[in-house]
């Protein structure tokens, strides 16, 4: 036990430079674009969810959270928070290139999450607009959110911002690297693998719901479990499709028709599901 906790601290310390250097950036980028991109995803249109899948690709938490909010005030459409959130990258692009994966891979795995964004936000658009869902309300400004619980809209020290990011994601890392330390060390791998080999969609069915956890902790989570060896590649794009950090938990708290919240978040998890079966 002592040798588990002392692996798990030393492996989090490896780590603590190359994450606040990421975050600090993040942040810088969070101050400098989150105004923009508002006003560029309410001019986008119909093609809301082309420029919110690109947007999703920039390493940073508050695009999901911003997007629940126009969502809620009925200023963009479900395809556009959809193409948001499925390609929303949340702190897993630090902690893949902190995990050692080649920046190269890194980065497919942002441009496949952005690309399937675009095309399940697109279609969904397509849908929505058949059935009428919001189609006379878009373009109402009475109530955009601007709440996304990072704290992105506040001004204030990109240093102190970064600190506290950083410390926060330290601490989900260590009891995430200390719950696998002792799952390894119970569970031989391959019997994980057997199983899941033997029920690839409940894998990522499973794997989706982590990532559904309305934290930016799930996308940790569900990033250590891949690169610890203990789910497939399916499984990842799954997790982190469905992986929206904050968003999900404004969407809830600020859009008042949870019938609508719910059939997003069935929208959203049957798309993780799908296209994680696709991309296996």
């Amino acid at each position: 036990m002592l040798e588990i906790l002392t692996d798990s601290v030393l492996d989090c310390l490896k780590l603590l430079p190359f994450l606040f250097l990421s975050f600090l950036v993040i942040e810088y980028i969070e101050h400098r674009m989150n105004e923009k991109s508002r006003q560029l995803i309410f001019r986008a249109g119909r093609f809301g969810p082309v420029l919110g899948g690109l947007l999703g690709m920039v390493p940073q938490c508050g695009f999901a959270a911003m997007g629940a909010g126009l969502f809620a005030g009925e200023v963009i459409s479900p395809g556009t928070l959809l193409a948001v959130f499925l390609s929303s990258s949340d702190e897993m692009l630090p902690i893949l290139l902190s995990e050692g994966m080649p920046f190269h891979d890194a980065f497919g795995i942002v441009l496949t999450k952005a690309v399937t964004g675009m095309i399940c936000g697109l279609a969904l658009d397509v849908v929505a607009g058949k059935i009428g869902w919001r189609k006379k309300r878009l373009g109402n400004h009475a109530q955009i959110c601007e709440s996304d619980n990072c704290h992105c809209e506040e001004e204030g020290s990109l240093l102190k911002s970064a600190v506290i990011h950083t410390g926060e994601i330290m601490m989900f890392l260590f009891v995430i690297t200390l719950l696998l330390g002792f799952t390894m060390e119970n569970l031989h791998l391959e019997s994980m693998r057997t199983f899941w080999d033997r029920f690839p969609l409940l894998e990522k069915m499973v794997i989706a719901l982590c990532g559904m956890i309305p934290n930016c902790g799930s996308s940790v989570l569900v990033t250590k479990l891949y690169m610890q060896g203990l789910v497939t590649r399916g499984a990842l794009f799954s997790g982190l499709l469905c992986g929206s950090g904050a968003g999900l938990l404004v969407l809830v708290r600020e859009n008042r028709n949870q019938k609508e919240n719910l059939l997003f978040l069935t929208i959203l998890f049957i798309s993780g599901v799908t296209a994680g079966c696709i991309l296996a």
